[in-house]
């Protein structure tokens, strides 16, 4: 006879709540675990979900793809409110077990590299961080290989008959995408007559929102890192403080910020 399904079983929280193993005896290194290990579960489903809203807009079905990127937007809004959390640890707090950490770094999560790259924010110097043969090295490949959500969009865009240069979306398989004057030509056009453009409109303020979120996200990270550890090294010899906040001037989507300029 079958067991019946419990609450505990379907979600395996034996084995989920067994995952925390902290290294010292410090109190607030759970904390630092715990925080770790939601992020990358939130992750998960960011990427999840981005999967399935680009495979919409590949396909040309626009409007499903809203409520997939609406739903990425309020999850990263919760993936920010976290490092609030992680603010109530202090210095003296941190510094308790930090020598446990090793070289570990977030530089190593793979999940947030598949992320940028999935956006378009593709660079393949965090290979060397996952050896070769290994899911995560095997899941960064395919994302690098893979056109991004934002190719996707400008195919749309150019089977609308917008004048888009196939160089905007078609490139080397890892690498970067670079802001194009005519995508940014393109982007007004729409925003000047939304009515009109209506879908494709909605999409780029679901992208806005995304990219908005993500730098909210960095913002967040960087103030967090400088409030607990200052200006000092990373982990694993990073360069802390002083490289997320180079990351700030990221942007996946440059043409509809720069667009608003113009409008």
């Amino acid at each position: 006879m079958d067991q019946p399904v419990t609450y505990g079983g379907y979600l395996r929280l034996d084995t989920l709540l067994g995952c925390q193993e902290p290294r010292s005896q410090e109190h607030d290194e759970l904390l630092f675990i715990i925080l770790h290990q939601t992020e990358e579960l939130w992750m998960k489903q960011l990427l999840h979900e981005i999967d399935v809203a680009q495979d919409a807009v590949e396909g040309g079905e626009l409007v499903p793809a809203y409520k997939h990127l609406a739903r990425v937007s309020r999850i990263q809004a919760v993936m920010t409110q976290t490092w609030d959390v992680l603010a109530t640890m202090t210095p003296a707090d941190y510094l308790n077990f930090r020598s446990v950490l090793g070289t570990s770094s977030g530089f190593q999560s793979a999940q947030f590299r598949a992320l940028e790259y999935r956006l378009g924010l593709k660079d393949d110097s965090f290979l060397r961080f996952h050896p070769e043969g290994g899911a995560a090295r095997a899941m960064l490949e395919a994302a690098l290989a893979r056109p991004s959500f934002y190719d996707a969009t400008l195919m749309q865009l150019a089977g609308a008959g917008f004048a888009i240069p196939r160089t905007a979306y078609e490139r080397e398989p890892n690498a970067p995408y670079t802001a194009h004057e005519a995508v940014e030509a393109a982007w007004l056009e729409v925003y000047r007559d939304t009515s009109k453009h209506w879908a494709l409109y909605q999409l780029a303020e679901k992208l806005i929102d995304l990219d908005d979120a993500m730098l909210t996200w960095r913002h967040k990270h960087v103030l967090t890192v400088e409030r607990v550890i200052g200006r000092k090294r990373g982990t694993g010899g990073t360069e802390g403080v002083g490289y997320l906040q180079q990351t700030l001037a990221k942007r996946a989507f440059p043409e509809l910020w720069s667009l608003r300029t113009k409008l």
